[in-house]
């Protein structure tokens, strides 16, 4: 019998090194678990155990809080069939059904507002979106309308409205840029010197989803709450819960894991804070309902494919580590800056894919100069969720390069979006 080589034994010792990392996880494990989106997380990969039973698959999916595509599939692959019942998901307490009527009515007049502007018919366009405004409950909303009430108007007064919102975002930093005046000072980063909080694991999503059902329980003190996250480690979960304690007058912006980011330039530090902000607030356990993974929120098939192009091999769970997030978010945005140069369609990319971006960008009319360009291009986006993801990420951007040093305004790098020598590779 022929020994094996050295190379041969060092492969297989390697390779028995990746299969270990893999996880498994018992019944009693993901039982134990309280109802979650985390917990369904979990019950997914339980399902796609090979030494898991179809008895126990069935007895599991009972307990899950909702069934996304993932865990459907999961479990016909594992009993033959799909599940022939419908969960009964927690209900946060986070707007009541006249929030949302409204938000549509409010929606429903600035996007005839939008295409009014479109036809130029600039003082219909200008009813709609005083409609919306008043129509709108949420403060980012009546500033998108007050913005566009000032652009199809030109009346300052407007702009001076705008100044006078608690709110961070794109809109009341223009107003700021567009007037010459600072930045709103409710933008506050917090330093805490508390390295960790006993009692919670910043990297365990369970942990994570047992403070959300406080902290949506209408039954805790939530700046109590925050201090009981108050340390650098949960840092994310302590300024989002401040955050709605104070009902978002007040914006948090943290900036954790200095020593780690400081290796990169910071352009690339100001991306992945704007990036983290914006998809978990910086809670490196959270999981989102389509199963996105930590505090840059990466798919699953993101995570195989950067691991195969890194030579990795890694537990899923293991993105729970901020540090192992930032580095795999770092890989992608190498990836994504060889054709996108613009934090705005960076963002686009990270959230709807490069091929999406492309074509979106490519599209005649899109991103070129014209009456109420860029902005028009910004707002009649069909995609809802990277349209209002880009412009805050964009936002986040312009706050982290001030925090990091380099003076930046939002309104002149807004105008270079015109430009595809100064934003892409794809239209040149």
């Amino acid at each position: 019998m022929r020994h094996p080589s050295f190379i041969t034994l060092l492969t297989i010792l390697l390779l028995a090194g990746s299969l270990l990392q893999a996880k498994h996880f018992s019944y009693s494990q993901i039982h134990s678990m309280p109802q979650s989106v985390e917990k369904d997380y979990y019950i997914w990969r339980f399902l796609r155990q090979r030494s898991t039973t179809a008895a126990e698959a069935r007895a599991i999916i009972r307990e899950a809080n909702s069934l996304n595509k993932k865990l459907k599939t999961a479990y016909r692959k594992k009993t033959g069939s799909y599940p022939s019942f419908k969960p009964t998901p927690i209900r946060y307490k986070n707007g009541d059904a006249d929030t949302w009527k409204n938000r549509a009515q409010g929606n429903f007049a600035f996007k005839k507002g939008i295409s009014m502007v479109q036809k130029r018919q600039l003082k219909l366009a200008a009813q709609y979106f005083n409609s919306a405004y008043r129509i709108y409950e949420e403060r980012w909303e009546k500033d998108k309308a007050l913005f566009w009430l000032y652009l199809v108007t030109k009346n300052k007064s407007y702009l001076l409205k705008l100044k006078q919102s608690y709110h961070i975002n794109m809109y009341t930093l223009l107003a700021a840029d567009m007037t010459g005046d600072k930045y709103p000072r409710t933008i506050i980063t917090p330093k805490v010197s508390q390295k960790s909080v006993w009692g919670i694991d910043a990297e365990d999503p369970i942990d994570w989803a047992k403070i959300k059902r406080k902290l949506f329980s209408g039954n805790v003190d939530l700046d109590d709450l925050a201090e009981d996250c108050e340390s650098q480690e949960t840092i994310g979960m302590h300024t989002y819960i401040k955050a709605r304690a104070c009902n978002y007058t007040k914006s948090y912006f943290p900036m954790p894991y200095r020593d780690f980011m400081k290796r990169f330039p910071i352009e690339r530090q100001a991306l992945i804070y704007a990036i983290a902000r914006q998809e978990s607030r910086f809670v490196p356990s959270a999981v989102s309902r389509s199963f996105a993974l930590g505090m840059m929120q990466f798919m699953p098939f993101l995570i195989d494919h950067v691991a195969k192009q890194k030579g990795e091999r890694i537990d899923y769970d293991e993105i729970f580590n901020p540090y192992k997030a930032i580095d795999y978010a770092n890989y992608h945005l190498d990836y994504l800056t060889k054709y996108l140069y613009h934090p705005l369609f960076i963002a686009y990319a990270y959230n709807g894919g490069i091929g999406f971006t492309k074509k979106l960008i490519r599209k005649r009319g899109n991103f070129r100069p014209g009456p109420f360009e860029p902005y028009l291009s910004m707002e009649k986006m069909s995609n809802v969720e990277a349209r209002e993801y880009g412009k805050r990420v964009l936002t986040n951007y312009v706050i982290y390069m001030n925090k990091l040093g380099k003076p930046m305004r939002l309104l002149p790098f807004i105008k270079t979006l015109t430009d595809p020598y100064l934003t892409d590779r794809f239209r040149k």
